[in-house]
């Protein structure tokens, strides 16, 4: 796919890795639909290229409706990156929690909600403009190597191994109709969500055990994107950039 033209929403563009992967397709020539909860921040990136949209990506009712303004301001959807998020670290039982100790039920449905049903929602939400007009798209989640079992995060793991089974799932379904699916699942990342998920004692650590010996950065995941997007043979699969880490 050329990017020079095509349109492209982003989940969670506000920050971090999203934001990255949003200025990163405009720079590249795609007309960019920013989807993010943080009005504040979401504001801060408009442009001649990026038009801001908030929204809860979770919410479909929210989520169909944001997808016709996009429609409607775009007139196509052509790239879907779902990089809308929320690192937690829990464990499954705590030993020494005062309280309860079992991981918290609430923080396991605010992950799988931040993580995978906004992947889930978008997701069908645009397809379904997809393949209306028989536009032969791409979806990107953004998973985690997390998603292969990390410890001390249930609820993030299962999320981003969603992530990962949904998009080998939607190249199933959607590749007789043109439209690719595939997730890239980044490594330790130096973005403000990764040292405030854990203390810098164990970021050290992580770093320690990767080949590379040093965190990615937003904008090697955000080229990532753009390979994936301009590859149109690239569908069904997980690409992990991690810069050699095994969990």
């Amino acid at each position: 796919m050329k990017l020079d033209g095509a349109v492209a929403v982003v989940t969670g563009a506000a920050q971090n890795i999203g934001r990255g992967i949003a200025l990163a397709l405009a720079a590249a020539g795609c007309r960019v639909a920013a989807l993010d909860l943080n009005e504040e921040l979401l504001a801060d990136l408009g442009s001649d290229q990026i038009s801001v949209f908030p929204c809860d990506a979770a919410d479909p009712e929210r989520a169909a409706a944001v997808v016709q303004a996009v429609m409607a301001e775009f007139g196509r959807i052509d790239v879907l990156v779902n990089a809308a998020g929320w690192i937690c670290s829990a464990p499954l039982y705590n030993l020494l929690g005062r309280t309860a100790g079992r991981h918290d039920l609430a923080v396991w449905e605010k992950t799988l909600r931040s993580n995978l049903t906004t992947a889930l929602v978008m997701g069908s939400c645009v397809v379904e403009q997809m393949m209306r007009q028989r536009t032969r798209g791409v979806i990107i989640n953004i998973s985690s190597v997390a998603a292969r079992g990390n410890a001390g995060q249930s609820a993030y793991a299962a999320a981003k191994a969603g992530c990962n089974a949904l998009a080998m799932t939607w190249a199933k379904e959607l590749g007789g109709f043109g439209i690719r699916a595939l997730a890239i699942a980044p490594g330790f990342i130096d973005t403000p969500s990764t040292h405030s998920a854990m203390s810098e004692e164990r970021l050290k650590d992580w770093v320690g055990k990767t080949a590379l010996r040093r965190l990615g950065t937003a904008p090697e995941v955000a080229r990532t994107v753009i390979f994936a997007v301009e590859n149109d043979y690239l569908t069904g699969t997980v690409i992990e950039l991690d810069g050699g880490l095994k969990l």
